[in-house]
Formats: C-alpha cells, sequence, structure tokens
C-alpha cells in the first residue's frame, strides 16, 4: 500500500535548492546512480541504530565496527548495484575505513552505554491544518526521567561553517515541530552530531522558533502547488549544480526535462494539475 503524498524535510531541501531537480527526483522519478557519501551516510546510521540492540555494557566501538559487514551485507540485499560504487579493492577499503573512523568518532562524543533511546530511526508524520503532510525519520529521540525531549541527529560529514548548515537546523526544526505536534511536548534540546570532526551543534528550540518554521513550511508549500498545478518546475543557479545527477536534462546545461505527467504530479503531491500545462522551466 503507497503511502499519501507527504513533504519531508530532506525534499522541502530539494525544492528550496533547485524547483526543477525536486521534480526530477519527487515527480518524475528519474534513478540516480549511487553516490558513496549518502551510502557511507546510510551505513553508519545502521550501525548507530543496531548498537542499542546490544545489552548496554556491550556497547563497545568494538563492537559497533565488527556489525559493518553484517550491515552493508543487509544493504546489499536491498541494493545489489551497490557493488558498482567502487572502482577498485582500494576505493572499497578506504570506504569501510571511513565508516569504521566515523563510528569511532562517535564514541568520543557520546557513551551508549549509559543511554536508553526512546525512539531510534522513528517514522514521524503529522497533518498540518489547511497544510501539507508531514513526514520524516528522525535518528535518535531520548526522553529524560522528568519528560524532557532530546532530538538527535546524527551527520557522517563535518561540522559546517557557522554561515552554512541552515538545511540541517531547518531540518531539526522542523522535526522539533512535529515532535511537539505528536507527543505534546516541545523538544528542550536538538543535537547535529558531526562524526567526521566530531562537531556538535545544539539547538533549544522557543515557541517562536516553532512559529517560525511552521511558517516557512506554509510558504514553501505554497511555491511547491503553485509550481505542481502550472507544471512550471523552475531551475536555480547555484554552486551545487555541480553536485547534481541530472544536468543532461536541465536548461541550464543545455537539456530538455522529459514532459511532465499530469497523473506522476498528482501520486507525488496530491494537488490537480492545471490544464494546458507547460512541461518546460522557464
Amino acid at each position: 500500500m503507497s503511502r499519501r503524498p507527504a513533504l519531508s524535510p530532506s525534499r522541502a531541501g530539494d525544492f528550496r535548492q533547485c524547483p526543477l531537480m525536486f521534480r526530477l527526483r519527487v515527480v518524475d522519478r528519474i534513478p540516480e546512480p549511487p553516490s558513496i557519501a549518502p551510502r557511507l551516510g546510510t551505513l553508519v546510521h545502521a550501525v548507530l541504530e543496531h548498537v542499542y540492540d546490544l545489552p548496554a555494557r556491550d556497547r563497545t566501538v568494538e563492537a559497533a565496527q565488527a556489525m559493518l559487514p553484517s550491515e552493508w551485507d543487509a544493504m546489499l540485499a536491498k541494493e545489489p548495484q551497490l557493488e558498482e560504487l567502487f572502482e577498485d579493492a582500494s576505493a572499497r577499503d578506504q570506504f569501510f575505513a571511513d565508516a569504521r573512523e566515523r563510528v569511532a568518532t562517535y564514541f568520543t562524543m557520546e557513551n551508549p552505554q549509559r543511554l536508553e533511546p526512546a525512539g531510534r530511526e522513528e517514522f514521524v508524520e503529522y497533518q498540518l491544518d489547511e497544510g501539507p503532510n508531514l513526514r520524516g525519520v528522525i535518528d535518535r529521540v531520548d526522553v529524560a526521567p522528568d519528560g524532557s525531549i532530546r532530538v538527535v541527529d546524527y551527520k557522517t560529514g563535518k561540522t559546517p561553517h557557522p554561515r552554512y548548515g541552515q538545511q540541517a537546523k531547518f531540518q531539526m526544526r522542523f522535526y522539533a515541530l512535529l515532535v511537539e505536534r505528536l507527543r505534546g511536548r516541545r523538544p528542550a534540546l536538538l543535537q547535529l552530531l558531526y562524526l567526521r570532526d566530531g562537531g556538535t551543534v545544539v539547538l533549544h528550540p522557543t515557541d517562536d522558533d516553532l512559529a517560525q518554521i511552521e511558517f516557512e513550511i506554509r510558504e514553501l508549500w505554497n511555491e511547491i502547488a503553485s509550481a505542481a498545478r502550472t507544471g512550471q518546475f523552475r531551475t536555480r543557479k547555484s554552486t551545487l549544480c555541480g553536485w547534481c545527477s541530472f544536468q543532461a536534462l536541465c536548461p541550464e546545461f543545455g537539456g530538455t526535462p522529459p514532459p511532465l505527467v499530469h497523473a506522476d504530479v498528482e501520486r507525488a503531491l496530491g494537488i490537480a494539475v492545471d490544464s494546458p500545462l507547460s512541461a518546460e522551466p522557464s
């Protein structure tokens, strides 16, 4: 059974970065070649989720690192093409060395023997009144004896410069809004753990923060709905274009997007398309 359309922090970030990229990824579902960085993140996240299945005394860095091969095998069972990520044995060895390093860094930041998360890889979903359905997966939720809530997110990259990292902060406030609506209590702490260099970013969300993030979500959804109804998913050129896998379909690089299918828009976004429809961004 397919889920009803929803907006997640990552898809919101896609639209903010480039509406056409959002369309090609979410509406058209154009396949993208697997890349190493996201798969490294998936592998490390799986280990940090399942290390908490062990008895507290057994949650050691050695035990966590020993989980890497079996978690990778589980990923391969779902996506056999992941083996194509590596050009040679050296690249594969480097991938697992990076994974072991990220796991080791985590153990310098927290002691999982002293933690009992209330939620791990917790699926959350909430229908915003007169707005979009919101959805996400939270890496970890901790609840203190007094009921205080901490939301934790693992990042396998390095700590961003203070001028950057806005998407990650948007993501955490997005989750804070969902947690407050679902649990009836605003998280006291939002914590981003950057496992490449051991950096931590801490946010203490306020009522104003959550009011602002709700406003941003509603404004963004109005933009998405307008693009969907008119078929005008415009390009937004930036320095991030160099990492985009859709350049061959982008007018900024001499490409042409495929014709936009009305049924695909409604399936992906739950929004009916106005006719006639213009398929190409301008």
